[in-house]
Order: structure tokens, then C-alpha cells, then sequence
């Protein structure tokens, strides 16, 4: 399983920047998240994770992988909409998943250059596929293309972590804006601790 890599610069860095989220990592520890490295992939497996719990999101994903044998633009296009849908989704995910895949055939989008873009570029590229939105763009970046500086507003679980990290009852974006400097240049590794404590 590959992760999200990070380790002393990025920690050390956060807990000089902001004391309450440094008592948090060090409570915590290092955090181990799952990247898809592909970010074709990436962006299918989160199309098929929307709206649905985890444990859903697993095993239509399994499916899928045993229909198509491997993930690709190639494999999803020479299957009809009923045959994606038979994996335990909706018709519009399936088209949504049909949608990417002709996007990378066409060379609409090009995934194997996307690393080469900046964030924006990236989620303006991908935001305007059918069933992409922003959100699932910032995903992308951080669980796909390891990107450094990713904390998204559009969040719900990233917004209740900072609130419940510094006891706010409610969370403004122009305050959110101040957070998110503040860990810059490593919001991702923000993010992922956020997360663990939107749980708490």
C-alpha cells in the first residue's frame, strides 16, 4: 500500500507555526493515508466513492476491478452503461465513469501531464468533466498527485476538525483563509490531521 509521505520538516514546521495543532500531531502520530498514484484511477475510484459509505465504496470498487481487470480509459469504453451500473451504481455514476474515460481518449484531458499543471490548472481542467466537482479535484491532488498545499473549504470533515481544534461554534471562510496560510506550504499534512479530528 503506498501512502501520502511526509515526516520531520512538514511536523516540525506545522507545531512552529500553530501550537493547538502541533499538541494535536503529537497526540495523533504520524498519520497513514492511501494514494492511488494514477490519477486516472484516482479520479474513477472517487466518482464510485460519492455520496456512498466507505464500506460501499469497496465493494462496487472491487467489482469493478474484477469487470474491467484493470482500470483504464481503453477498458471502461468498451463497456455499456448497464455493465458499469451492474457494479452496484447509479446510471448517472456510470456515465460520469464513461465521461472520464472518453475525456482521456479524446485527450480532452491528458492524465499522465496533469502533474505537470499547478493545483488550479489541475481542478479547473478536471472540475469540468461531468460528475467532477472542485472537491473531488482537491482529492485528486492531494491522494493521487501528492501535493503539498491542499486544505479544502469545501470539506465538511476539514471544517468540523478546525472548529473542534480551536473550539469554534462556527467557522467563516475568510477565517478558514487565515488557518490555511498558516500551514502553507504544508496544508495537506494539516489536512490529514483535520480529518482525525473532525472525528473527535
Amino acid at each position: 500500500m503506498q501512502v501520502f509521505e511526509y515526516g520531520r520538516k512538514e511536523i516540525d514546521y506545522l507545531k512552529g507555526k500553530d501550537k493547538k495543532l502541533g499538541a494535536a500531531i503529537d497526540r495523533i502520530g504520524i498519520i497513514n493515508r492511501r494514494i492511488i498514484p494514477d490519477p486516472f484511477t484516482a479520479l474513477v475510484s472517487s466518482i464510485v466513492s460519492q455520496q456512498i459509505s466507505s464500506k460501499a465504496a469497496d465493494t462496487v470498487w472491487n467489482r469493478l476491478l474484477s469487470l474491467l481487470g484493470s482500470v483504464n480509459p481503453e477498458n471502461i469504453n468498451e463497456l455499456g452503461l448497464p455493465e458499469i451500473q451492474s457494479c452496484g451504481m447509479s446510471e448517472r455514476k456510470a456515465g460520469y465513469i464513461k465521461g472520464i474515460a472518453e475525456a482521456a481518449i479524446s485527450g480532452e484531458v491528458d492524465f499522465g501531464a496533469l502533474d505537470a499543471l499547478s493545483d488550479e490548472d489541475i481542478i479547473k481542467r478536471l472540475s469540468s468533466l461531468r460528475g467532477v466537482g472542485v472537491w473531488t479535484a482537491e482529492m485528486l491532488l492531494i491522494f493521487s498527485l501528492c501535493r503539498p498545499d491542499v486544505v479544502s473549504y469545501k470539506d465538511l470533515a476539514i471544517r468540523r476538525g478546525m472548529m473542534n481544534l480551536y473550539g469554534l461554534k462556527e467557522l467563516p471562510e475568510e477565517k478558514f483563509k487565515r488557518y490555511r496560510k498558516r500551514y502553507s506550504p504544508y496544508g495537506s499534512v494539516a489536512s490529514l490531521y483535520l480529518w482525525a479530528l473532525s472525528v473527535e
